[in-house]
């Protein structure tokens, strides 16, 4: 198949492409390359994609509608998988307009792609951060997510909104799988476990937020992409039976769909911690603060719609990933 990967030079996305590639498909990436993060990594991701014969990248920004447009109409995609967006609920504090245009038009513009070129399944990224306040857990897609506790949060709830409503209008298959704190080789540098690694290596403190009394679903790289590329495969079909009043809010009448693709599996993050000082044979210097404006406590996936639908359950221990994760650092900023 054609498939476009948005997002392509990103951490999911990249990983996502190879897979893809591995599977025999034609992948078509794009990104715009931002510098949120150090360019240098991205374009170290794209550089083993860009030796396959089946790959082609293009330097473009989700949120430039007629550039957007144009490549849907040139290209015909048979599916497209979403990755794309402005990442981070800290830096949605202090740079809004940066969601508005990545999260939001963007989103619009790739649905407005598979409206006209017909798409014959999106699968799109969302977040854990959707439950936002929710107390109960594990957190279920049948849960109500209304009440987000960051902009972030408010634009990946808004892209399942705006799926669902392309869904019921023009029949368009979409997925969106609700991400729990992905992590692992080739990582996001604004990410915990990045930070930690190159401050505890510096002999700097690192910061740990709410005192260390938090939880966090913890998905290795390789389980979030196994989730993707089976989902793919599981086109949504409208149900002429379900109604608003009895129905889960993660399924509907339209071709839609939402899944939580995480371990299933909460972690103290001072265990997540300890992982990572054992990985490095060196014990942190921690620097105890107060919960950030928009961080949440916990997160738990409850998986078992996920599972029903792909047989699929995460696998890689903390343990597992985070060593793996050092092993790139060290190799990769060869310490």
């Amino acid at each position: 198949m054609k498939i476009l990967v948005t997002g392509a030079a990103g951490f999911i996305g990249a990983n996502v492409c190879a897979r893809l590639l591995n599977n025999g498909d034609s992948v078509v990436g794009i990104d715009n390359l931002n510098d949120y993060y150090d360019v240098t990594l991205k374009e170290a991701r794209l550089k083993p994609l860009l030796q396959c014969d089946s790959f082609h990248f293009r330097t473009i920004d989700i949120s430039d509608s007629s550039a957007v447009a144009k490549l849907f109409e040139e290209q015909q995609f048979d599916r497209v998988i979403h990755l794309a967006a402005q990442a981070g609920v800290r830096y949605s504090l202090s740079n809004p307009l940066s969601y508005a245009q990545s999260n939001l038009l963007g989103h619009l513009n790739i649905l407005e792609g598979c409206r006209h070129t017909k798409v014959k399944h999106l699968v799109y990224a969302s977040s854990s951060s959707v439950y936002g306040l929710n107390d109960k857990t594990p957190f279920s897609t049948s849960d109500s997510v209304d009440h987000p506790v960051s902009l972030y949060a408010a634009t990946k709830k808004s892209n399942e909104l705006m799926s669902h409503s392309y869904s019921h209008l023009y029949g368009i298959p979409t997925t969106g799988l609700r991400f729990f704190t992905v992590y692992g080789p080739w990582g996001r540098p604004d990410m915990a476990l990045f930070k930690f690694t190159k401050n505890i290596l510096a002999g700097e403190p690192i910061d740990i937020y709410n005192n260390g009394e938090m939880q966090r679903d913890f998905t290795y790289i390789d389980d979030i992409v196994e989730g993707i590329i089976r989902i793919a495969d599981v086109v949504p079909q409208g149900n002429d039976e379900w109604r608003v009043e009895t129905g889960s809010p993660a399924t509907s009448s339209a071709p839609y769909r939402v899944y939580n693709l995480g371990n299933g599996n909460p972690v103290k993050l001072m265990d997540y911690i300890t992982s990572l000082e054992k990985a490095l044979g060196i014990e942190a210097i921690k620097n105890f603060m107060p919960m950030q404006p928009g961080d949440v406590y916990k997160t738990y996936a409850d998986t078992q719609d996920l599972f029903t639908a792909t047989g699929y359950k995460p696998v890689v221990s903390v343990d597992e990933g985070v060593k793996a994760f050092v092993d790139w650092y060290l190799s990769y900023y060869q310490h």
